[in-house]
């Protein structure tokens, strides 16, 4: 038995395929859309785990797994919620450094920070 996916030939495509591809589209547009209307990280957990309960029954309806599973469906949660987190980061970072250019400047990959020419060092 695997952690990630029931033990059937197709397990490891089907989770891929359906949840991490499709599921992950969805989390995708659930965090920037989360993150365009102001809406905090928590209401992208939220959704998350009702596109979760969707993409569950999906492998249910598709491949007849089971569909009360607690255990594979805090798997497609946690897969979810990491790609909707992040997608919901990346979106706020690129609204904070197009929306206020002239205050926040990209620091790394994830992140903004304050722009240096408006902080001149103190004497």
């Amino acid at each position: 038995m695997s952690l990630l996916w029931p033990a059937t030939p197709s397990g490891p495509f089907v989770f891929v395929g359906v949840t991490l591809i499709l599921g992950g589209l969805g989390a995708v547009s659930i965090g920037r859309a989360m993150a365009t209307t102001w809406n905090p990280v928590v209401k992208v957990l939220v959704y998350c785990a009702l596109l979760a309960a969707g993409v569950q029954f999906l492998h249910y309806a598709l491949y007849q797994e089971r569909l009360l599973t607690l255990h594979y469906y805090l798997v497609n949660f946690a897969a979810l919620a990491v790609i909707g987190v992040i997608a919901w980061r990346l979106q706020r970072v690129r609204q904070m450094t197009e929306r206020y250019f002239w205050a926040f400047e990209k620091s790394g990959l994830a992140g903004w920070a304050a722009r240096g020419d408006l902080n001149p060092p103190r004497q």
